[in-house]
């Protein structure tokens, strides 16, 4: 099987440099959620080199840099499933940058540790959530336009 996150669809793709890509998620917890996701294939956190785990970082921030100016979320979720038993699906090391609106969880403490419960969606069930939180295409068009001008300024 390929890996989804070394040759992303050209759909999904927003941003990608030397070391990262940020990608859509393609089943979004939330609208905008995206993935930031080393270019060279690495399963493990401990196989990343330093200047990979900076990227990441400095992938983590962009987007959500990104995220406030074109979607104005109120806050963000930020994690990784590292490994298969955390739930990671894809064997590809991936950072989850979600953002999160006032009012979009009827309970949202707990925030990430609720991702270990093995819990519908408060609201939703996982299919409606995921069609509801789908960018749409104008949508995912300022998102790249914010990374092309962040990168056309830098």
């Amino acid at each position: 099987m390929e890996c989804p996150f070394c040759r992303p669809p050209k759909e999904q793709l927003l941003y990608e440099d030397s070391l990262i890509r940020i990608l859509l998620d393609a089943y979004p917890a939330s609208r905008g959620h995206l993935l930031v996701v080393p270019r060279r294939h690495v399963e493990r956190w401990e196989d990343l080199r330093d200047d990979e785990k900076l990227a990441l970082i400095r992938g983590m921030e962009l987007a959500m840099e990104v995220l406030r100016e074109t979607l104005k979320p109120d806050a963000f979720n930020v994690g990784m499933n590292l490994g298969k038993e955390a739930g990671q699906t894809v064997p590809h090391l991936h950072l989850h940058v979600i953002p999160r609106w006032r009012g979009d969880s009827r309970n949202p403490r707990g925030g990430v540790r609720k991702a270990v419960l093995d819990l519908e969606d408060e609201n939703l069930s996982l299919k409606e959530r995921w069609v509801r939180n789908r960018l749409k295409p104008e949508e995912v068009s300022r998102l790249r336009e914010a990374f092309n001008g962040i990168l056309g300024s830098g």
